[in-house]
């Protein structure tokens, strides 16, 4: 009986005798039940594969014995080769979308200036790592919070560890429970227990996790009316990139360690057929074959001792044809796109690199829209921040973050669309679309001055 059994009796024994679930009870059953769901198992696979520990680590040869019966055969190469598409595909997708800084527009110069300081370097790094983790389960957890000097920090919460609780309609939650291990020291003795956090508008209550009841240990109260954590999905379902690849990266694996087991069994790329065999051992004639390099045979009732070969051919290109296949697969079934690919030639046109690239940003495109939704109700954090800690009212300034693809182009026919669009778009459009161009506010700045009468700055750092 596993867990959530254990607590699910318990909880209907008490209805059954007229006691009403408590929350606390409510809390343990969805807790136990949480834990042993396909759902949270899927999470920690994608993060398992992520980290390159395949289920192909775990195999092992077997060959049918008595019985008919598969047992496991020790004496056979057992090679366990893993080719991790799934992580490259991974990195591929966050650094299409964040590879370079998102841009802040707004109004308001002071909410700009103050939005800088907190989306710093740290930040992008937190919200790099926070797009992976969503494409690993689906859905990523942030908590925003103040450390003790009062600066605003970030923390990722694997979503593993974290049960929402959303009324019907909606995706803001209302309640999240974190499950998670906590290690402790008694004397020199190092113990794992788990630990409970329930995060409520009004505050977080703490309960250590014993045999599948919640012992409360403290509470801690907040602020502002809203459950602090924020969600960032990867699609609207929270489908995480692991369910659409995993057969095919399993079948990749295994592909490639059945061809080098092939190219390993030299004993078995020949079948040794023999007459007359001074021997009754087939071990003891193999050990001898390895070790001397030559075998006794004899001459029975007239009939010579012999020994014959029949060859196994195995051919290591129908190996590369499906590993090939399976690889396109992959790509194809992740909406990812072949770096390596010689289809677009020596000079690619502006079309065909788009072209490479529609599946990854149709991909990240519905993740981009899940960001910006996300990235609203972090907003209201930051200016709950900023509000209190007397820097500022900004609640109902304009706040749009725009996400800088980085995608492959060509800059000779981007600069030239550029030129081509002087006089039809903006001076601040133009600049946007350049593909020099990194910071445009800066550069925006830059084109300012010039056109004051400061004059361009040649080569010696001399004004003309």
């Amino acid at each position: 009986m596993n867990l959530f059994e254990n607590v699910t009796e318990r909880v209907w024994k008490r209805a059954a005798a007229g006691a009403p679930m408590s929350e606390r009870e409510f809390f343990e059953a969805e807790i136990a039940r949480w834990k042993g769901s396909q759902k949270r198992r899927e999470m920690i696979e994608g993060e398992r594969y992520y980290r390159g520990e395949h289920d192909i680590l775990r195999r092992e040869r077997t060959a049918i014995g008595a019985g008919g019966k598969l047992k496991k055969v020790d004496n056979l190469p057992n090679n366990r080769l893993v080719n991790n598409q799934y992580q490259r595909l991974v990195n591929q997708k966050v650094n299409y979308l964040l590879g370079r800084k998102f841009v802040i527009d707004t109004d308001c110069d002071e909410y700009r200036a103050e939005l800088e300081k907190i989306f710093g370097s740290g930040f992008y790094r937190v919200m790099k790592c926070l797009l992976r983790d969503a494409i690993n389960y689906g859905v990523a957890w942030l908590y925003p919070y103040a450390n003790d000097e009062g600066k605003l920090k970030f923390r990722r919460i694997p979503a593993y560890e974290v049960l929402p609780f959303c009324k019907e309609g909606e995706d803001e939650p209302e309640c999240v429970v974190r499950v998670y291990e906590s290690a402790e020291y008694v004397g020199r003795r190092e113990f794992v227990r788990e630990k409970v956090e329930i995060y409520k508008k009004d505050g977080i209550k703490r309960y250590a996790l014993e045999d599948g009841r919640l012992c409360e240990e403290e509470d801690a109260f907040f602020g502002g009316g809203r459950v602090p954590l924020v969600a960032f999905r990867y699609n609207e379902k929270e489908i995480p990139l692991i369910r659409r690849v995993k057969s095919l990266q399993d079948a990749l694996n295994e592909t490639l360690s059945d061809m080098e087991n092939n190219l390993q069994e030299d004993a078995r790329s020949s079948i040794l057929v023999l007459q007359n065999y001074d021997g009754t051992d087939l071990g003891e004639f193999r050990q001898n074959l390895a070790a001397y390099g030559a075998v006794k045979v004899r001459t029975v009732d007239g009939a010579p001792g012999d020994i014959r070969v029949l060859s196994v051919k195995t051919e290591p290109g129908s190996f590369r044809e499906a590993a090939e296949l399976l690889q396109n697969c992959i790509i194809e079934n992740a909406m990812g796109y072949d770096s390596k690919s010689d289809k677009l030639g020596n000079s690619p046109n502006q079309l065909a690199i788009r072209s490479m690239y529609s599946d990854l940003d149709l991909d990240m495109s519905e993740a981009e829209t899940e960001f910006k939704a996300s990235f609203e109700r972090l907003r209201e954090r930051i200016d709950d921040y900023l509000r209190d800690m007397g820097r500022g009212c900004f609640e109902g300034e304009r706040l749009e973050i725009i996400f800088n693809r980085d995608c492959l182009i060509n800059e000779t026919e981007a600069i030239e669309n550029c030129v081509k669009s002087s006089g039809l778009l903006s001076e601040e459009t133009i600049v946007l679309q350049h593909p020099w161009v990194e910071d445009v506010k800066e550069e925006m700045e830059r084109l300012k001055g010039e056109n004051d009468g400061q004059g361009r700055i040649d080569g010696a750092g001399n004004r003309r």
